[in-house]
């Protein structure tokens, strides 16, 4: 179903139906592991699990058990109404831009020859549009996952908009847009490839040419494993960038500073070393296996319930 299909009669509100409706079951289920990789990234202080080093967060289940002991279980769902404004318009615009692009390539006879090839390209631009559209959204949560529950900065998400654009201009709703783009265009693009891989590897091992739960969950979730390992570091910057700015409280550690992406790296560098640039990995990891799956393997069974309810 991802990607053109001459057998499939669904017009591009379908898609655009399809692609939003994943994105919600996913954000819904996968918060948690959200909140957590993002806590990690923001660390400055080493992930370590020596007790003597003073690092807040030393590994997945220490930092879901002290999240939960300081701030509520609601914590791990914090800034989900953004995020799940970020998932409808992200998945909203990736699935219909790679439904229509795909679908032009087909018609150009390109697909057939270089099928591998045209779902990176194509994966690649609606992974950028989409990112363009609900980026701010992105910036927003952050920020709500950010902050500690009794040092509130937001109150709501219209609240931090507000004052996010009152004391620091809009453009500080796409900051972090640079590195974003040189994520997501090679992670969206071989995050398609690898699903289109994956998926024909499965298929040609069971014997079978029908898209299954089971074949969209297994090849989504090999997808988000080995795209999410490729471009890690981009969005471990991308997350320290948004938060410029932005007074975090004593609770979280050290506040990092710094002047643009390349600033960013150095210090990075400088004062984390290489893995300072792999903070956070693990749950990311988790997050990306979980979340591809159940992205694709949703989308794939949404666009099928829409077909059988056409055909009916």
């Amino acid at each position: 179903m991802v990607g053109y299909d001459p057998k499939k009669k669904l017009t591009e509100l379908d898609y655009m139906f399809a692609g939003s409706a994943s994105g919600v079951i996913t954000r819904l289920l996968c918060q948690p592991l959200d909140v957590l990789k993002i806590r990690f990234q923001l660390q400055v202080e080493p992930v370590v699990r020596n007790v003597a080093i003073s690092s807040k967060y030393r590994s997945i289940f220490q930092a879901t058990n002290l999240i939960i002991q300081e701030e509520g279980i609601k914590a791990l769902w914090k800034g989900h109404v953004p995020g799940q404004l970020l998932s409808i318009s992200y998945g909203l615009a990736q699935f219909t831009t790679f439904e229509v692009l795909t679908k032009k390539s087909a018609n150009l006879g390109i697909t057939q020859k270089w099928d591998v090839i045209v779902h990176f390209m194509c994966g690649s631009i609606s992974g950028c549009t989409a990112t363009f559209v609900s980026f701010p959204f992105d910036v927003v949560r952050t920020r709500l996952v950010a902050q500690s529950e009794s040092n509130k900065i937001y109150k709501s998400v219209p609240d931090a908009f507000h004052q996010i654009v009152k004391q620091e201009g809009p453009l500080v709703l796409y900051r972090g847009m640079l590195p974003t783009f040189m994520q997501v265009g090679p992670h969206a693009g071989a995050q398609f490839m690898f699903y289109k891989i994956f998926d024909k590897i499965y298929k040609n091992t069971v014997k079978t040419d029908e898209t299954t739960f089971t074949s969209s969950t297994v090849a989504g979730s090999l997808a988000g494993f080995f795209a999410k390992i490729v471009v890690y570091p981009l969005d471990l910057i991308k997350k320290r960038l948004q938060i410029q700015g932005f007074k975090r409280g004593e609770m979280f550690g050290e506040n990092f500073i710094c002047n643009g992406m390349f600033n960013c790296m150095s210090q990075i560098y400088k004062r984390e070393g290489y893995r300072g640039y792999f903070k956070g990995l693990n749950a990311s990891l988790v997050k990306a296996v979980a979340t591809s799956a159940l992205y694709f393997s949703s989308y794939e069974m949404v666009c099928e319930a829409i077909q059988i309810y056409r055909t009916t």
